[in-house]
């Protein structure tokens, strides 16, 4: 099999049940802000990919970038998708073009896998591992309901958790921060692991160095395992000499695109974690580049793409292809990633989640159930 032809690639935003971001101006249920990607090929090949965007910006997208994936080698996606980044650089390079290109790879990839009969992680270089650490992550809350929710994790198997967003940081109450991680310890216990998130990319996040140095200090008290997001995305200073000062590990990246928007953190020593989006960073060829980046700087790599099935499948053939992954995000409860799979993801008794090793991204979205959340579902299953 040497070429299989891409006929056509659709977009089928997910409406109706978006969760909540934290954010301050939050979106509703009804809003689009993930949208399913399908490549058609002439072989009958179908591969689904995931965009962190509007489903209408993607659909624009789409128009812009076919003349340039039409009868394309669908066998190819590093070669395809790096030819629609490097036409479309004066286009809006790190916006919706690219996010769009993140599913389309993410798409190739799982044509390629399926045409093979091979795990994507397979093809990525080997597999290190075949099941990983989920971590439940939900939003913060005021001290009360913070332990309820914490508690309700660890019951539902979790033995990783993060919280972030919500009232932390927006209140100028270090003593409501400190109430707030101090309830989610209570609730999911010592003998688990607890990443805290503080948000910095909402809207005129508030906070800046002197918060985050007094509030990693605080952290190291309750065993936090990353201090993430703590700064505005954009403070690369900052995040420089907050690494210096904080006693816990300083998480960040999830907001950059494209890897070379990654090179400075990583030469300056920004981060101890880094969190690329592979819904948004340009896909699975992207986000192997930049986690193998890591590596060589020493900074371990944990995956991004929460926020769909679709996304938890391709962060986790990518965990299973780096040797240092540990664990990945997981958003318990959100229709994007419960119900739209014929076979959910299921933690085991010991709360880790399988790596599928089928071929592909490994798993099958159900087309009755995505039915339910995008109104043009059909396109995304038939030519």
């Amino acid at each position: 099999m040497k070429t299989v032809k891409i006929t056509s690639i659709v977009a089928a935003p997910l409406l109706g049940e978006s969760p909540k971001g934290g954010w301050s101006a939050e979106i509703k249920p009804e809003d689009s802000v993930h949208t399913l990607i399908a490549v058609h090929t002439d072989a009958g090949i179908i591969g689904h990919g995931s965009v962190f965007s509007n489903g209408g910006l993607v659909e624009a997208a789409l128009k812009v970038l076919e003349p340039l994936y039409a009868g394309e080698n669908a066998l190819e996606p590093e070669r395809v998708t790096e030819k629609l980044h490097q036409n479309t650089f004066w286009m809006g390079r790190g916006g919706t073009l690219t996010h769009a290109i993140s599913g389309i790879d993410i798409a190739l990839w799982d044509v390629l896998g399926k045409a093979l009969g091979q795990p994507v992680a397979r093809l990525l270089g080997g597999v290190y591992r075949t099941r990983v650490m989920p971590y439940c992550s939900v939003l913060m809350e005021e001290p009360g309901l913070m332990r309820d929710v914490a508690a309700k994790a660890r019951e539902d198997g979790y033995r990783a958790l993060k919280i972030g967003w919500g009232p932390f940081g927006r209140r100028n109450d270090t003593n409501l921060d400190e109430a707030i991680v101090r309830a989610a310890r209570e609730g999911f216990g010592e003998d688990t692991r607890l990443f805290v998130d503080a948000g910095g990319s909402d809207a005129y996040w508030p906070q800046g160095l002197k918060w985050a140095i007094r509030t990693s200090h605080m952290l190291k008290d309750y065993n936090v395992g990353w201090f993430e997001e703590a700064l505005k995305p954009d403070a690369l200073e900052d995040f420089v000499e907050l690494r210096k000062q904080s006693p816990v590990p300083i998480a960040g990246g999830e907001v950059l695109t494209r890897r070379q928007s990654f090179t400075p953190w990583f030469v300056r020593g920004a981060f101890d974690i880094v969190q690329p989006d592979a819904t948004k960073v340009g896909g699975i060829s992207e986000q192997r580049r930049i986690a193998w980046m890591a590596e060589e700087f020493g900074v371990r790599y944990i995956g991004h793409g929460w926020n769909t099935a679709i996304g938890v499948a391709a962060d986790l053939q990518i965990s299973a292809a780096m040797p240092h992954t540990d664990v990945v995000e997981f958003i318990g409860g959100s229709a994007y990633v419960d119900g739209l799979l014929t076979e959910p993801f299921r933690l085991d008794a010991e709360g880790y989640l399988e790596i599928p090793m089928l071929p592909g991204i490994g798993v099958s979205l159900d087309p009755e159930k995505v039915s339910r959340y995008a109104p043009k579902w059909k396109s995304i299953f038939a030519a």
